[in-house]
C-alpha cells in the first residue's frame, strides 16, 4: 500500500484536518505526493510570478493557517517524477479519484482542472491540474 514521505506528511499537516482525512484517504488507494500546503507571502509571489497562481497574497486558500488548498499529484517514480507534469490524462483521472472519495467521505472540494466544478474540463483559462481547495456550497 502507498504511503506519504516524511515531506509530504508534514506538507499535508499544515492543511485543514478534512483535506487531511481525504488525502491520508487516497494515499491507501492512489500513490501521490503533496507538493505544497500552507504558502507564506514570498512563496505565494514567487507562484504568481512563475504562472502557477493567479491569486495574490492574502487571498489563496494557500494562504490561511491552517491551509484550505492543497497541491497533490499522482507519484511518478524517477527518472520520470516524482511528478510527470507532461501526463495531464493522468493528473485528470487521478482528480477523478479524488473528487469521488471526497464526495463519498461528504467533503466539498473543487479542482483546478474544472474551477467552475461543471464537469467540463477543457473550458478553463487556467488549469492548475495539482490544485485541490475546500468549499463551502
Amino acid at each position: 500500500m502507498p504511503q506519504f514521505s516524511a515531506l509530504s506528511n508534514s506538507r499535508l499537516d499544515e492543511c485543514d484536518y478534512r483535506l487531511q482525512s481525504l488525502f491520508r484517504e487516497v494515499i491507501r488507494h492512489f500513490d501521490c505526493v503533496v507538493l505544497c500546503g500552507h504558502r507564506t507571502r514570498d512563496d505565494q509571489e514567487k507562484a504568481v510570478r512563475e504562472g502557477r497562481s493567479k491569486t495574490r497574497w492574502p487571498n489563496s486558500k494557500h494562504n490561511r493557517r491552517p491551509s484550505c488548498a492543497v497541491d497533490i499529484a499522482p507519484y511518478d517514480a524517477p527518472p520520470v517524477g516524482p511528478v510527470n507534469w507532461q501526463d495531464r490524462e493522468r493528473m485528470t483521472l487521478f482528480a477523478g479519484f479524488v473528487l469521488a472519495t471526497a464526495k463519498q467521505l461528504g467533503i466539498s472540494i473543487r479542482w483546478g482542472g474544472d474551477w467552475d466544478r461543471d464537469t467540463q474540463v477543457l473550458d478553463n483559462t487556467f488549469d492548475d491540474l495539482v490544485h485541490f481547495e475546500l468549499v463551502d456550497d
